[in-house]
């Protein structure tokens, strides 16, 4: 009688090449923590780079956002380069503007149409309508080059950034071009940017043009006087320590 022979039992568990291949992934997992482990993070430069992102003036002093490991006299050279002129050289220069502009507007007698003052926003050139435009458009007058010219003159001697304000008075107005007050306060705040810059090939970065339409008068708009001198364009030639709200 013939004996059955007894099959021979199959393995249980994972097979043996998986726990070589465990043991690797291990070891490997283990490698990247050690090297995890070693590097640190910079706390100062992070904190640079998060501040560089709330405060504008690392950005504008600092050629880069990260500080000097090793400081020298350079980078001090350099922000004093980039430094804006000092205040009392920036007050002398727009005091001098401003005496310039009064002199010229006496001797060509525009005291009537045209107001130059000082504020604590800088010279401010008030330029009623009459001035420069005609009624409801925005194309500068001819009578107007002159000034303008004068005006961009002074500003080719200085720096200083300027902003220019469109205004009307709140009566209406409908046009195809200015379908409302704003659309012309733009435009004649634009047209006076855009003479002055050609005509003396000043820094168009320099500038901005702001059209208020009727919301920012300076007498109520219920006389023929008044109206008249709601419509107006202000050029501000800015003060450097002057912040606007």
């Amino acid at each position: 009688m013939k004996r059955r022979r007894q099959q021979a039992s199959q393995p249980t568990g994972a097979p043996k090449w998986m726990v070589t291949f465990s043991d690797l992934i291990t070891l490997i997992l283990v490698f990247f923590i050690l090297l995890f482990s070693m590097s640190q993070i910079d706390i100062v430069k992070f904190r640079a780079i998060a501040d560089s992102f709330q405060q504008r003036q690392i950005l504008e002093f600092y050629p880069s956002v990260i500080p000097f490991e090793n400081p020298s006299a350079e980078p001090e050279m350099e922000m004093e380069k980039m430094q804006p002129q000092s205040s009392e050289q920036a007050d002398k220069e727009l005091t001098q503007l401003l005496a310039d502009i009064q002199s010229y507007l006496n001797e060509n007698k525009l005291s009537d149409v045209v107001v130059a003052t000082r504020t604590e926003r800088g010279v401010v050139l008030v330029l009623q309508e009459q001035a420069l435009f005609a009624s409801g458009e925005a194309t500068v007058l001819e009578d107007a080059y002159p000034f303008l010219n004068k005006v961009g003159d002074l500003l080719s001697r200085i720096p200083n950034f300027v902003k220019v304000e469109g205004h009307t008075d709140n009566r209406p107005i409908g046009t195809y071009r200015f379908p409302s007050n704003w659309e012309l306060s733009s435009a004649r705040a634009s047209s006076v940017i855009r003479y002055i810059i050609q005509t003396e090939n000043l820094d168009p970065k320099r500038f901005i043009a702001v059209g208020y339409g009727d919301t920012r008068p300076i007498a109520p708009n219920d006389t023929r006087e008044n109206l008249q001198k709601n419509r107006r364009v202000e050029v501000i030639i800015t003060d450097p320590a002057y912040e606007e709200q």
